[in-house]
């Protein structure tokens, strides 16, 4: 007599279940296609973030599970990703190679189904989106342990391009390998700034292993992977692309560890309601000079949230201050007070508003 799967049942529902939600995709996708086309004729912008966010709160705030809201978000995140190809090519610049952290960042924000082009630079990105070659760049500008990212400021001094939006992203570093245990390793290969968030562990755990820097994480995962006994400190996606085995996942020293990751683009965004603007001034080097610029934000209660300065390279002690603060410049009294500075002589740019990425990867 054969024994029955007391899984069998259980299966078959989970079967008939995913048959409805195929079909479901199919009936999306087709609405999709019209929505495309009215796009098309009508000008418009295909990417609609501002929509997509409405989409995850909507959901996210009816769900009572036991599917977790997380979860609810990457699922959703593939099926708006896919949508949007369907509606027309996006491509998107990235300062890469593939697995790297702007490459994670890159699908976090447009998932995989966007067209990702990795190239070699900061300037690069800049220049594929500049050039029309992508609809979308994406950049680092700051980590919360290291701070900013200089060559990304320096860059938007004499770009026409605008931030579009921002994301940020946990980064946490894994040991990867072929080998299955640390005892194997001979050497690891990491960048040098993964090395330096990773000091505790490499001195506790790899004693006597070799170190050997490289130009990127994924450049490390890419050589762990020709070599059985090297490992590579890089990301979980590194880890997937390249074959590797996680020996060791979060070694990093410090696990509240995020860096902002900015979305650049020709276009600008409109108002959401949790908005941030980052501008650019110029000043000379004078006493007082800053917190006359800064004093007119703080009279209308604008919540300066960053302020970075830099030689301006042009004109010996002359300083360029960026700085993000909370609303658009649609809004009133940000839209006061950045006339009323031009007006008074500053040479100031507004780099763009866009949604928080505080609001909207929450």
């Amino acid at each position: 007599m054969s024994k029955i799967d007391p899984l069998s049942p259980h299966r078959q529902k989970i079967d008939e279940i995913d048959e409805k939600v195929l079909a479901l995709l199919n009936d999306r996708a087709r609405v999709v296609l019209e929505i495309g086309k009215i796009k098309r004729d009508q000008k418009a912008e295909l990417y609609a973030p501002a929509r997509e966010q409405a989409i995850y709160a909507r959901l996210t705030g009816s769900n009572q599970g036991p599917f977790p809201n997380e979860g609810l978000r990457s699922v959703f995140r593939e099926i708006i990703s896919t949508s949007l190809s369907l509606e027309g090519p996006q491509k998107v610049a990235y300062l890469g190679p593939e697995a790297t952290f702007t490459h994670m960042a890159c699908t976090q924000r447009f998932g995989f189904s966007v067209s990702a082009l990795p190239v070699e630079s900061i300037k690069s990105v800049f220049d594929e989106v500049e050039r029309g070659r992508a609809n979308f760049g994406v950049v680092p500008i700051e980590n919360s342990n290291e701070g900013v990212v200089n060559h990304t400021l320096d860059m938007f001094i004499d770009s026409p391009l605008k931030i579009f939006g921002e994301t940020l992203l946990e980064i946490s570093h894994h040991l990867l390998s072929k080998a299955g245990q640390i005892e194997a390793l001979k050497r690891v290969y990491s960048h040098p700034l993964a090395f330096a968030q990773c000091k505790v562990f490499i001195e506790t755990r790899l004693q006597g292993v070799e170190m050997v820097e490289v130009s990127s994480t994924a450049k490390a995962a890419e050589m762990a992977q020709q070599d059985p006994t090297a490992g590579a400190i890089a990301s979980e996606l590194a880890a997937r692309l390249y074959h590797l085995g996680v020996i060791e996942k979060k070694i990093e020293d410090n696990v509240d560890n995020f860096t902002r990751f900015l979305v650049i683009s020709p276009q600008t965004h409109a108002p959401t309601g949790r908005d941030k603007t980052s501008l650019l001034f110029s000043v000379q080097d004078k006493p007082g000079i800053l917190y006359e610029v800064i004093r007119p934000f703080s009279r209308a209660k604008i919540n300066l949230t960053n302020i970075e300065s830099r030689p301006s390279k042009r004109k010996a002690w002359e300083y360029i201050f960026y700085v993000d603060m909370e609303g658009h410049t649609e809004d009133r009294k940000i839209r006061k007070v950045i006339k009323g500075l031009k007006a008074g002589g500053i040479t100031l740019k507004v780099l763009g508003s866009y949604p928080s990425a505080e609001e909207i990867e929450a």
